[in-house]
């Protein structure tokens, strides 16, 4: 099929891994569909794919809600039936699932075994069981594609009281990096993601509004949009980026080239709220 715009992702199918949290998730949903994309859009929460993307069905969006747990096999097995009974070719995989509650920040110290595990399970066993499973099924088919994954500016740099997000998020990078040498022959590429600072859902539990804050740690003033992330993924699926593997983009505003957000107490000047400063730098259990 010939492709007049590099971006046209019409028959093709892609899937997305955390896509109903009303964040990055969801526009990459909403922007890949509207490329042309057919979406299957995962989510554990049956409510949040009611809340986020019924109304852009709605709007006749081709998003075809799948709600399964990517973090088992059971749940890689629904998408997988799912891709198996959606039209279209099989073209790619964004794995938007991960992140980690405001209880998981903590002093390196107080890290139990039990909370390294959640968080390596949250945001480094799904994404790579779910690429697994995505790119036996491309290769199977003899297809190529293109997979993309979230890593977090926390991944590149250091990561002070959450050493347990960091690490996993770093350790996706390598899995990127030996991903798509293996799979390069197949004409699957494999590439991350890693955002900065970006108003979504999740980041507003603990980042507050704070222009000035923006400005002194942001090289470009301000915290990026969720918007901004799913432009990066789409090019990363697009064909635009046929020549391109094993990278992780930075998408962080130059948050990244100032790194000044670090208080004297080695906190993040985005946290704010005086009470949970002082709870995660408390190295005795509560």
């Amino acid at each position: 099929m010939s492709r007049a715009v590099p971006t046209d992702l019409t028959g093709r199918v892609v899937v997305v891994s955390g896509a109903a949290g009303g964040g990055i998730g969801t526009s990459v949903v909403e922007m890949v569909a509207r490329a042309g994309a057919t979406v299957i859009a995962v989510s554990r929460s049956r409510d949040n794919l009611a809340t986020h993307l019924d109304p852009l069905v709605a709007q006749g969006l081709s998003i075809v809600p799948v709600a399964a747990d990517a973090s088992t096999d059971d749940g890689i097995a629904t998408v997988l039936a799912r891709i198996r009974g959606t039209e279209g070719e099989l073209h790619g995989l964004v794995n938007v699932a991960g992140g980690a509650a405001p209880a998981t920040w903590m002093p390196a110290l107080r890290v139990s075994r039990a909370d390294w595990r959640a968080l390596f399970t949250q945001n480094l066993e799904t994404m790579f069981f779910m690429s697994q499973a995505v790119a036996a099924e491309l290769k199977a088919r003899q297809r190529p594609g293109s997979i993309v994954s979230i890593s977090s500016i926390s991944g590149m740099n250091t990561a002070p009281f959450h050493i347990g997000y960091g690490t996993a998020k770093a350790a996706l990078v390598a899995a990127t990096r030996t991903l798509a040498v293996e799979l390069a022959a197949d004409g699957i590429r494999v590439n991350a993601v890693a955002p900065g600072v970006t108003k979504t859902p999740a980041s507003a539990t603990y980042v507050g509004e704070d222009a000035e804050r923006d400005r002194r740690a942001i090289a470009m003033g301000r915290r990026g949009r969720p918007d901004e992330q799913a432009g990066a993924i789409l090019f990363l699926l697009s064909d635009l980026s046929t020549y391109i593997t094993g990278q992780t983009l930075l998408v962080d505003g130059g948050l990244d080239l100032k790194w000044t957000h670090l208080d004297a107490d080695h906190t993040s000047l985005f946290l704010e709220d005086a009470a949970f400063r002082a709870a995660i730098t408390r190295e005795e259990k509560p």
